[in-house]
């Protein structure tokens, strides 16, 4: 986990920015979607949630369960929602407003078809690619302008429909690299927090 130091540079605002961050994971609520590709967002939740320590309780608000904590000298709330994933949004805009946060310390976790497996980007803004989950954050927030950390799944080969591949689990190989990947990730989504989006895309996009 990145250490505060005289180096630290704020992500958006001033130095005495105290909003917390809420940290989105995107992914469908149940054991039988746990092992999907579209479910990588909750994989990287849980891994900052174990670095963290406590465990997800169920928020007053009713429709997530969170994990609150700090990441460098920053308050930050992982958020994993309880609807589905096309219902993201109306869990995590009540909590946004219970945080009194704003879109810009909102970071969402999730699969992205057009990149290969196990390669991340780092973004802020930009469209929903067809994302469901995105969509949703997007007309919940009223702004597309939140931070994205994109976990490459890669596309499908032949004629398989890209919605039926990522409800699909992960293939026994890739699920052999899962945990150091999604390390990586967990890594990436704390470099943000701490030393701003610039220096996490120069060391972790690729």
């Amino acid at each position: 986990m990145p250490v505060a130091g005289k180096d630290a540079v704020p992500v958006t605002g001033s130095d005495d920015d105290t909003r917390p961050w809420l940290i989105v994971g995107l992914g469908n609520p149940g054991k039988e979607y746990a092992g999907h590709r579209h479910n990588i967002g909750f994989v990287i939740a849980d891994e900052l949630g174990r670095r963290m320590g406590g465990s997800f309780r169920a928020h007053k608000r009713g429709r997530a369960a969170v994990l609150e904590g700090r990441i460098d000298a920053h308050r930050a709330i992982i958020v994993k929602p309880s609807t589905y994933m096309n219902e993201s949004g109306q869990a995590v805009a009540p909590l946004a407003d219970f945080y009194k946060t704003a879109p810009d310390r909102v970071i969402a976790l999730h699969d992205e078809l057009d990149l290969p497996f196990g390669s991340l980007r780092l973004k802020s803004g930009g469209g929903d690619n067809g994302h469901n989950g995105l969509r949703s954050l997007r007309r919940s927030l009223g702004t597309g302008d939140f931070f994205r950390a994109r976990f490459g799944i890669g596309r499908p080969s032949g004629r398989l429909d890209p919605a039926v591949y990522v409800l699909r689990d992960f293939s026994a190989a890739e699920r052999r690299d899962l945990e150091v990947l999604s390390g990586r990730a967990a890594d990436a989504v704390e470099e943000l927090i701490a030393k701003g989006l610039d220096r996490a895309q120069s060391q972790y996009n690729d």
